[in-house]
């Protein structure tokens, strides 16, 4: 971008920046510049790195946030304001790169050396509650099968379009909208595109849900099981690989099975491969593991996987080839941190494709009703640590995201796990006080 920020504030009538990065654990942080300071931010904003959750400490040194013009968004609902995402670097300039969206530039860049340009597309599942997140925000959703219920999405009328409104503004090339399968459950889709580009737009669709549904009076929440009896917020990811043009897509192929190319059943292959430590990034929280080997939910089914496995369209499974030239990753929930998802997605299937590694045949069964035999396919880690172990002992994720990536991150999530075997639950008092 060869124009000044402050001209094109001036342009756009922005009164306000928001220079924006995403930490480990997915939380967006920002200072609010004002335009007439914005050109002085040419070595990035300053961050306390320890006041983050990041691997530091308070004797670090500040890190600058670099905000990237080229993906400039004015807040739709509040247009005197613009949110860019950043880069995190050093004081000298030096990139740090536990900074998630640096990681994915990596792998990214790895996939261009060899030829390939990668797209993906997200669905992103949300709760809209009560203020205090308590209880659901429409207290007339109630039906055992509320998926797609047209008055329950319509009772949502003023948060949805606004939303919806917003990514049309934007660009995004947003199609629908929909009451998912949960009371109280939606989904807004839009166009796939370049993965940091989608990855980007992520970040700030969260922060835009959130925030126009506050301004509703509500509360938007992508928790991966916020209710024990309802489906969980998934985060399916579709994804193709094309030529470094981004004119031919190289999973596309008439003649393979299921219009898939060798190509594309390799990277398939990589990702069911490394699935256990890939749910380390896949589905990062304690509550992520109440989505995941769930018992049936009230509709019925919880549409989360169950096993490492993959099928044709066909809902049950971690992976679904709905379409020809592109899968659908079912396993991610609404937790996962954008940028590192979408790298260690690519990082597992890049793996696939050089080692050639074969994903077998697929499973066309209802997994739910008609579940694999037990040991025919790996399972699905159980829990948070049993996740972070995975990622421990896989060496190729290490070695594509980067060491000091994946040791900050088994750090902070290690600690996580600490703190939540430290507490003690209402059902451990039902369970074990008279004992």
């Amino acid at each position: 971008m060869t124009q000044s920020l402050s001209s094109l504030a001036h342009e756009r009538g922005i009164r306000y920046f928001l220079i924006s990065f995403t930490d480990l654990l997915g939380t967006q942080r920002s200072k609010l510049v004002p335009a007439a300071m914005i050109d002085t931010m040419l070595t990035g904003a300053g961050f306390a790195g320890f006041a983050t959750w990041l691997d530091m400490t308070p004797a670090d040194a500040d890190m600058f946030a670099q905000a990237d013009a080229e993906r400039l968004f004015p807040l739709p609902w509040q247009p005197e304001v613009a949110w860019m995402p950043a880069d995190l670097a050093t004081p000298t300039g030096a990139p740090i790169m536990q900074t998630p969206r640096l990681v994915l530039k990596r792998v990214l860049q790895q996939a261009q050396a060899l030829g390939y340009r990668v797209k993906t597309g997200v669905e992103c599942e949300y709760f809209l509650l009560s203020p205090d997140g308590a209880d659901l925000a429409d207290t007339r959703d109630r039906q055992a099968k509320p998926c797609y219920d047209q008055q329950a999405l319509m009772r949502r009328y003023g948060v949805i379009s606004e939303i919806c409104d917003a990514m049309q503004t934007l660009g995004w090339g947003a199609y629908q909208n929909d009451h998912e399968d949960a009371n109280g459950q939606f989904e807004m889709n839009w166009m796939y595109d370049d993965a940091l580009v989608t990855a980007d737009r992520q970040a700030f669709f969260k922060y835009m849900v959130k925030a126009i549904a506050e301004k509703h009076g509500l509360r938007a929440s992508f928790m991966p099981k916020p209710f024990a009896h309802l489906t969980g917020n998934g985060c399916h990811v579709h994804l193709s690989v094309w030529d470094a043009q981004g004119e031919t897509n190289l999973f596309d192929d008439p003649a393979g099975e299921l219009g898939l190319s060798p190509l594309a059943y390799h990277f398939i292959g990589g990702v069911l491969h490394h699935a256990p430590a890939l749910c380390a990034f896949t589905n990062p929280t304690v509550n992520s593991y109440k989505r995941l080997n769930a018992p049936v939910t009230r509709s019925g089914a919880t549409w989360a996987p169950q096993t490492i496995s993959y099928t044709g369209n066909n809902r049950t499974h971690l992976i679904r080839i709905p379409d020809p030239g592109r899968f659908e990753l079912r396993l991610a929930d609404g937790a996962a941190n954008p940028y590192l998802l979408a790298a260690a997605l690519i990082a597992a299937g890049l793996d696939g494709i050089k080692d050639r590694r074969d994903p077998g045949a697929r499973c066309d069964n209802n997994n739910y009703t008609d579940p694999l035999p037990p040991g025919s396919r790996p399972a699905l880690p159980g829990n948070l640590l049993d996740a972070l172990r995975e990622l421990e002992r896989n060496s190729l994720l290490t070695a594509t995201l980067g060491t000091e990536l994946v040791q900050a991150y088994l750090k902070l999530k290690q600690r996580e796990w600490q703190e939540f075997c430290a507490q003690i639950t209402p059902w451990e008092r039902e369970t074990t006080l008279d004992c």
